[in-house]
């Protein structure tokens, strides 16, 4: 039902040229027929956006607004008030002084939820205004499982511990027994839960001789969590092993698998690798998040000269581009956001990988599988009869399917792959070292990008500094960048980044794209410093300085690329 507050609400909107008179009309008509406040029927009706709404409830009703993504909440504060309360009345506590508790809120006018805070925590009530989607986020941040693990493990009694007690003599029978115990699924459940909450990319179950360790890699980092009683370990493995229907009697070899969960109304993969070592079974599980997968090459980190090459090269009818860089350096999401770039309908696109770690509409993609016969060289000549126009080889280990590749690249193929090099220029000299002959080099590459994930500054935790000058010196800052004035970004570490400072990750990038001066320089069987330098006259940006571009630009930090980047005196300070 419109009321007065709604009507004045719409007219300062409307006054203040955020809305349209048509369009207050047509929501107030909808919000008389859904019951809905008139702030959120405009928001559904894509009129405008929450942050626009809690603030011009601010203006109107002379309550404060906050964005609680910039502020930093005391955990103790948020103990005033319980997490059923909060996710009922969708509030968040921020601050408490004395017996007056402040709590930001999407509906301040809500005497009722006021009324009810009062007497739940015995303090006088200052209403703070923000909208529904920010609080939501702060609720899940500082309300999420954290406990879980330590509850789960709280709750467990000794005897559910004696109960999965090391014994190499211990029966099949048994094991499965304890595998399926109720506390060992809901920890394992929370070992899961724990490790999407926080983004993580891997988890990793080690067992020591005393200890048995739960570690969680976030934005590249390993941060350890609760650790489980040892006697916990064999039942833990066991678990997993069931769950990627793995053999869980053989306990003396190493082990694949993978299995899939639902976890808040989605689908994740988890890859599993189990290996002995000499205190028991280590477990290292790959988290594919299908939701988290970004395949939009703007979002990629691409300074705006390297995405105009990169998406001229990957629409090449012919020729080979390759993607190097170590595990974890993001190759697959840079592969998979140029094939989605040029997917179509009139293309033709077939992949040979191992894994396949996402699926994608559009794509004929394969499953390498080297134990019956099907390597990437094998797949690789079986699809050249599959009349395909681009093709990607998940990698090149080998002369065998590096030539194939080429190949293809010369009979009217796109081709693109990974290989393991440290940059771009030693990508040619690691082709020539496998036995490929220059020529054929020369004449199929036309594209190589390295690259490296670095972390980004927490958003939440940031502060800005003048970096002592000789870590300037060291990561190689041109002068021009040191003007008076300019102050560089850190995190100084918050609940959010897990006391890390950073949160997050963007790529860096160097791109090497093949002309002729640097083939006739690889058919001359010049030296790789001579391939370098002249990528760096054709202006290749090296990883080093496109990891000063973000530092200069606040994205990251000077310690941040320092550790990821490899100065080479001889061509990253040329002038």
């Amino acid at each position: 039902m419109a009321t007065v507050e709604n009507f004045r609400l719409g007219e300062m909107l409307v006054s203040e040229g955020l809305l349209t008179p048509e369009q207050l009309k047509e929501a107030l008509e909808s919000q008389k027929k859904s019951g809905k406040r008139l702030g959120d029927t405009l928001v559904l009706l894509g009129f405008i956006s929450e942050e626009s709404i809690a603030a011009a409830l601010s203006r109107q009703l002379g309550i404060p607004y906050i964005t609680l993504a910039n502020y930093e909440i005391d955990p103790d504060i948020i103990k005033t008030i319980p997490e059923e309360t909060v996710r009922k009345y969708k509030i968040i506590p921020v601050d408490k002084t004395g017996k007056t508790l402040t709590v930001a809120l999407s509906d301040p006018a809500n005497i009722f939820i006021l009324d009810e805070l009062k007497l739940l925590t015995k303090c006088e009530i200052i209403p703070l205004i923000s909208y529904d989607s920010d609080i939501q986020r702060a609720i899940e941040q500082y309300y999420k499982k954290n406990d879980a693990i330590e509850q789960v493990l709280k709750d467990m009694k000794d005897a559910d511990m004696e109960l999965v007690a090391e014994d190499k003599e211990i029966d099949l029978a048994a094991m499965k027994e304890q595998a399926e115990d109720a506390p060992v699924i809901k920890l394992v459940n929370a070992v899961l839960s724990q490790a999407i909450d926080d983004r993580a990319s891997d988890i990793h179950i080690e067992p020591y001789e005393d200890t048995l360790r739960i570690r969680y890699r976030v934005d590249g980092s390993l941060i350890e969590g609760p650790s489980p009683n040892k006697k916990l370990h064999p039942a833990i493995v066991s678990r997993i092993k069931i769950l990627s229907e793995l053999d869980i009697a053989e306990r003396r070899l190493p082990q694949d698998g993978r299995f899939k969960i639902k976890f808040d109304d989605r689908i994740v993969d988890l890859r599993v690798s189990v290996i002995p070592t000499v205190f028991g079974e280590k477990v290292v599980m790959r988290i594919l998040d299908r939701s988290k997968l970004m395949l939009d090459l703007t979002k990629l980190g691409l300074e705006a000269e390297d995405m105009n090459q990169f998406e001229t090269m990957i629409r090449k009818p012919y020729g080979m581009v390759l993607v190097s860089g170590p595990t974890g350096s993001g190759k697959t999401t840079t592969l998979y956001s140029a094939l989605n770039t040029i997917n179509s309908e009139d293309i033709n696109i077939m992949t040979i990988e191992d894994p396949v770690e996402y699926q994608i509409k559009g794509i004929n993609q394969v499953q390498a599988k080297p134990d019956i016969g099907l390597t990437f060289a094998a797949g690789l000549r079986s699809f050249l009869r599959q009349d395909p126009d681009v093709v990607l080889v998940g990698e090149i280990r080998d002369l065998e399917t590096a030539e194939i590749a080429i190949k293809a690249a010369l009979t009217g193929h796109l081709v693109f792959s990974t290989i393991h090099t440290n940059d771009a220029p030693s990508t040619v000299t690691r082709l020539t070292d496998m036995g490929v002959e220059p020529f054929l080099v020369t004449a199929s590459l036309i594209m190589i990008v390295a690259q490296r994930l670095i972390r980004r500054v927490c958003p939440r935790c940031r502060e800005l500094y003048i970096p002592p000058l000789d870590s300037l010196d060291a990561l190689g800052v041109p002068m021009s960048a040191r003007t008076e004035g300019i102050r560089f970004s850190r995190g100084l570490g918050c609940d959010y980044c897990k006391k890390t400072g950073y949160r997050g990750r963007v790529s860096i990038y160097e791109i090497l794209i093949v002309n002729d001066e640097i083939r006739q320089a690889v058919i001359e069987g010049q030296s790789l410093i001579t391939i370098k330098r002249l990528a760096r006259e054709n202006g290749m940006r090296t990883l080093r300085e496109s990891g000063i571009l973000k530092v200069i630009d606040g994205t990251t930090s000077v310690e941040e690329v320092l550790s990821a980047t490899i100065a080479d005196e001889k061509y990253i300070r040329e002038e």
